[in-house]
């Protein structure tokens, strides 16, 4: 009786682990393309800092990004459960602080004013410890919009699963995310140590000049692939914020489907087409809407210098 009940017990485990390990499947599944602007985005604001110190601040974001988790994770079980009203409006938040950061660059970079160049000055002479601690700061608070949205989207896929389930699927979505951007994202920062090492070790036998050959590449290469993750780390926020919002106003979402669906149906780059129109429709809207929000942050901020001055 007792053996029977051992082997019930076995097998009960078996098949919630079969469920958790389905759901996580599908929830990693659903949540790709979150991480790949995630990857993008973290990458870009960990570049520009010292060789030395690049996997310390990698590791100092990772450790940011696991207390995220940390929060989110039972924030969103909690809403889920007792306000799952609420959880559209709080994306949509973090949505709209994505596409503000991103315009809030662009603005920066293409629209400098006076003031401006004085605070870049004064970055430039400040101490780097300090700079990279704004770089962390950034990064995390970058994450933790994504990884709301990771947690959202996961939270979704396992709603009518029972509690325990969704724990477990939560958490360990949470960690391999974050194990597997933070993993790539010191990665990509090394690459030119790894380009330089197999410079370095190759020899004058054929593998050894092969070596060679790809360590050069890699260090002719690096130094673009940086530059690049600026521009697809911006353009990746207005996707994933301009989505965000796109998502949680129901006729926008409706009719960039109906504008992008009819894509499919021409010749030869149809299928592409309909695929990529959301996305570009999505940064679009991200532009847009940060833009409005820049707007309104500057607004508020007259009106109170105003009031103090007064």
């Amino acid at each position: 009786m007792a053996g029977s009940s051992f082997f019930a017990l076995i097998d009960d485990i078996a098949s919630i682990l079969d469920d958790v390990s389905l759901m996580t499947k599908v929830a990693a599944k659903k949540t790709a393309g979150v991480l790949g602007d995630d990857l993008a985005l973290n990458a870009q604001q960990v570049s520009g800092v010292n060789a030395d110190r690049e996997l310390p601040v990698v590791w100092a974001v990772a450790v940011g990004s696991l207390k995220n988790k940390a929060i989110l994770v039972p924030a969103a079980l909690a809403i889920s459960a007792f306000a799952p009203w609420a959880v559209t409006p709080l994306l949509m938040v973090g949505g709209a602080f994505l596409c503000f950061e991103g315009f809030e660059k662009l603005a920066h970079k293409y629209l400098p004013h006076e003031e401006e160049h004085h605070e870049a000055a004064a970055v430039d002479d400040a101490d780097n410890a300090a700079s990279e601690q704004d770089k962390i700061k950034g990064a995390i608070r970058t994450d933790f919009v994504l990884s709301a949205e990771i947690i959202a989207i996961t939270l979704g896929t396992v709603a009518t699963a029972p509690l325990q389930q969704q724990i477990i699927v939560l958490i360990g979505i949470a960690l391999i995310m974050t194990v597997g951007v933070y993993g790539v994202v010191a990665g990509i920062v090394k690459l030119d140590d790894g380009g330089l090492y197999l410079l370095r070790t190759g020899g004058n036998s054929g593998f050894g000049q092969f070596k060679q050959r790809v360590g050069r590449a890699i260090l002719v290469a690096a130094p673009y692939m940086m530059k690049s993750l600026t521009v697809i780390g911006t353009v990746a926020m207005f996707m994933v914020g301009g989505g965000i919002l796109t998502h949680g106003i129901p006729p926008v979402h409706h009719w960039i489907a109906d504008v992008s669906t009819p894509l499919a149906a021409l010749p030869a780059v149809g299928g592409l087409l309909s695929v990529i129109a959301p996305s570009v429709i999505d940064a679009v809207f991200g532009v847009i809407a940060g833009g409005v929000v820049l707007l309104l942050v500057e607004a508020v901020k007259r009106v109170l210098k105003f009031f103090k001055k007064n």
